[in-house]
């Protein structure tokens, strides 16, 4: 059969293939820039003697300072496999879909080509946090040595910020914190004074809530969810209210695991999955994000189920348009013990055993429900997920 779309090559198509694989890549798949020994023998698992893919594949990374085919590229090298652009998500993939946002004058933070990403994802008119302090150099005196030492010409005439994209952690937080609290706290005109009462407040997109992430250190590393603490605080503290958010993207919404699903779709000739198996190693983001779409997943297909049944007796008038995709049925958690959880003591026999956390590591925004912090299964790494998948589906290899 041939398959119209642009994984077809690199996904082996089998008429009975009905699983995708979501992985997570810091903490699942590398440390920083070192490999997991694991991973290489996963994927060496997970490939046919073509070195195609047995199953639809995506990398989903809450990554956010590079873009896709850099990405695939660094992860082809580590891993000694042909990825390509389309098999990676970054938690600013999904501001694609937000095209009431592309003609607005936005503001960008965080690390990397910034002004060249948000271009890629559709945004026109974009302002850096640097252009931003090089147009009001007196809005940024944390740092004295770069203070301006003669008087300042008046500011020059900017665009009024119409909405903030907060990509990831940036370098000088002070800077960053600052000059965040000056636009929204003067409706995207940092020249004037502050309005703490202004309403409604100025629209935020932040990318990436995690608050820790694994790499080489052998404590998790802050993330960009600290940052957002921080601003989130000084909003508070300043204001009296809480700073909201018009979207937060990345694991663990529901748009980032929707939007997986529609790449792992893709690869599968836009056939149907019916089962999802989501890898990562933090119970905060990938197990909570994986059993919140597992969750959603089923009400969606309840509901459908319930309206199939009315249609079929004649008495219901919605049906699902024909050429909609049927999302996947289920979609199962699995942690990985080699990053952000880390147990000190081994694997206890009984994989059912609960997962107790003292204290939520989530964003704010999220509700800290135990039962979607519990993965559906638990292994030592990303190999014996890879088993374990393997294992689950090998009827239809």
């Amino acid at each position: 059969m041939w398959c119209r779309g642009f994984l077809q090559q690199t996904v082996r198509h089998v008429s009975s293939r009905q699983a995708g694989v979501i992985f997570d890549v810091d903490g699942v798949l590398v440390r920083g820039s070192a490999v997991i020994p694991a991973a290489r023998r996963a994927f060496r698992k997970l490939l046919d003697s073509n070195n195609n893919f047995l199953f639809p594949t995506v990398f989903v990374t809450n990554a956010g300072s590079c873009q896709r085919h850099h990405k695939a590229q660094q992860l082809s090298h580590l891993l000694d496999v042909q990825i390509t652009p389309e098999q990676v998500v970054l938690s600013h993939s999904p501001l694609q879909m937000m095209k009431s946002f592309h003609d607005k004058c936005v503001l960008v933070s965080g690390q990397g080509p910034v002004t060249h990403i948000a271009n890629t994802l559709g945004f026109q008119r974009v302002m850096t946090m640097e252009q931003l302090s090089e147009h009001h150099p007196l809005l940024d005196m944390v740092d004295h040595s770069r203070n301006p030492t003669l008087p300042s010409s008046p500011p020059q005439s900017l665009p009024q910020i119409q909405a903030i994209i907060l990509f990831g952690e940036p370098v000088r937080w002070e800077t960053n914190l600052q000059l965040l609290i000056d636009v929204l706290l003067t409706n995207g005109r940092p020249e004037c004074g502050y309005d703490t009462q202004l309403s409604p407040q100025l629209p935020v997109l932040a990318c990436n809530t995690d608050l820790l992430w694994m790499a080489e250190a052998p404590s998790p590393r802050f993330g960009h969810g600290m940052f957002l603490l921080c601003l989130e605080s000084v909003y508070r503290k300043l204001t009296g209210r809480e700073l909201e958010y018009k979207a937060l993207l990345g694991k663990p919404s529901l748009v980032t695991y929707q939007y997986a699903e529609q790449v792992l779709r893709q690869q599968n000739c836009n056939r149907r999955l019916n089962t999802i198996y989501a890898v990562g190693d933090n119970l905060m983001t990938d197990i909570y994000g994986a059993n919140l779409y597992n969750r959603y997943l089923g009400q969606r297909h309840a509901a459908v189920t319930t309206t199939t049944r009315l249609v079929a007796r004649g008495m219901g008038s919605e049906v699902m348009a024909e050429e909609e995709p049927m999302s996947a049925i289920q979609c199962h958690s699995i942690l990985v013990c080699t990053g952000v959880y880390n147990p000190r003591f081994p694997l206890p026999s009984d994989q059912n055993s609960s997962i107790m956390e003292t204290v939520f590591h989530g964003h704010r925004d999220l509700v800290p429900e135990p039962d979607l912090m519990e993965p559906s299964y638990m292994v030592e790494d990303v190999e014996a997920a890879v088993d374990l998948l393997l294992q689950q589906e090998g009827s239809d290899l």
